[in-house]
């Protein structure tokens, strides 16, 4: 093949991966706890078939897009964001179908990083004499599925922190004379925005009781988009202070879960009454708060593999000193808030995270920082689950 043609083919495989990545979002909230994929099968320069996984569903997206595709499958090359499965889980390996679809040629963007598959349904293809491209836009692909890659590998939710703060540091002004009548927003509406699709692209989001207390917020996935099971929102609330008129439980449909480590039984009784889910759970070492590693342990064993942290100083710092955190978003808007206003971290001790990989990028007139502090494609721990 010379390099002209090479270089096409090279430009016309990420155009085409481009399309399947754009499938594999619309199953954002609709495929966890199994990975969000998307298929596009090409025959010539035409897409014969496309979709994407739902959980509730039950067909991997190569199924989806191969049933809509039919004959036209025959010699064609199939698009596919992650590595198709080799194994028996809820459904047949999907190599298995695609062997016998005819297809004669398939792109994944990335291997699997489930233990059980990663590169065994790459070599299947191969050895049934299918063409078989890997890498083509895998960074794109990756970050889609750092929730699946994290739960898989560890049995823990790929953590996100997030948080608003001034140019000088400060996620809150000055404690008022008064309580505030309204939300206080730092940043811009676009970064608000922006919040709310990351809150629909998690499973769980934690806060504290005092932010519970003093911000009285909803917490809830504003989006409107589909999703199979609700947002949740956790609160880390040791002594079981929530108010009975808060938003949160004001709110609740199923989805609020309050860990404690003092279940004070009419307090309990109150929170249940009004549908809140109240769980006992280990206080941190040296301190009668609720262990935030222990708080993040418990989410993975009920399958949760995003979850993002939004919350206040305290929490903050201790995610920062447990080493909680898997990815840091961070929110500037472009105001002071001076010295007496509330710090990012209650911590006095200097911590310096070690960032793999950090983006900048503009949001109305803020700006937002984004920086991976773990990877969660390479990990030591590796715990063998099937999706």
């Amino acid at each position: 093949m010379t390099e002209k043609n090479f270089s096409a083919k090279s430009a016309a495989d990420s155009e085409w991966m481009s399309r399947a990545l754009s499938m594999a979002r619309r199953a954002s909230a609709l495929a966890t706890p199994n990975p969000t994929v998307g298929c596009v099968i090409v025959q010539g320069s035409r897409v014969v078939g496309e979709g994407f996984h739902e959980y509730d569903k039950l067909d991997h997206a190569e199924i989806v897009a191969l049933k809509e595709a039919g004959g036209e499958a025959q010699g064609a090359t199939a698009y596919v964001t992650l590595e198709p499965c080799s194994h028996q889980g809820r459904t047949p390996p999907c190599v298995d179908v695609l062997i016998a679809a005819g297809i004669r040629r398939v792109v994944a963007a990335t291997a699997d990083p489930n233990p059980v598959v990663n590169g065994n349904g790459l070599a299947k293809l191969r050895s049934a004499g299918i063409e078989v491209a890997v890498g083509v836009r895998q960074t794109e692909a990756r970050d889609l599925n750092d929730g699946f890659a994290r739960h898989i590998r560890s049995g823990l939710p790929f953590v996100t922190l997030k948080s608003a703060m001034s140019l000088d540091g400060r996620i809150a002004p000055a404690p008022a004379k008064v309580a505030r009548t309204a939300p206080f927003y730092i940043t811009s509406a676009e970064s608000l925005e922006t919040v709310q699709q990351m809150r629909h692209d998690s499973d769980a989001v934690i806060t504290g009781i005092n932010t519970a207390l003093e911000d009285n917020p909803l917490l809830t996935d504003r989006t409107r988009l589909p999703r199979r099971r609700p947002l949740l929102r956790v609160v880390l609330d040791s002594a079981l202070r929530l108010r009975l008129d808060s938003k949160l439980v004001r709110s609740v449909k199923d989805d609020v879960l309050v860990f404690c480590t003092t279940p004070i039984p009419e307090r309990q009784r109150a929170l249940e009454a009004l549908g809140i889910r109240v769980e006992r759970i280990d206080a941190s070492i040296g301190n009668p708060r609720v262990s935030l590693k222990r708080a993040i342990e418990r989410l993975g064993e009920m399958k949760m593999t995003r979850v993002m942290i939004e919350a206040g100083s305290q929490i903050n710092n201790s995610a920062f000193a447990t080493q909680a955190v898997d990815k840091l978003t961070l929110f500037y808007a472009p105001i002071l808030l001076g010295a007496r206003g509330i710090p990012f971290s209650s911590g006095t001790e200097q911590l310096a995270p070690v960032m793999l990989r950090t983006a900048i990028d503009q949001s109305g007139p803020d700006f937002r920082l984004d920086a991976y502090l773990r990877d969660p494609w390479q990990q030591e721990e590796d715990v063998h689950r099937t999706h």
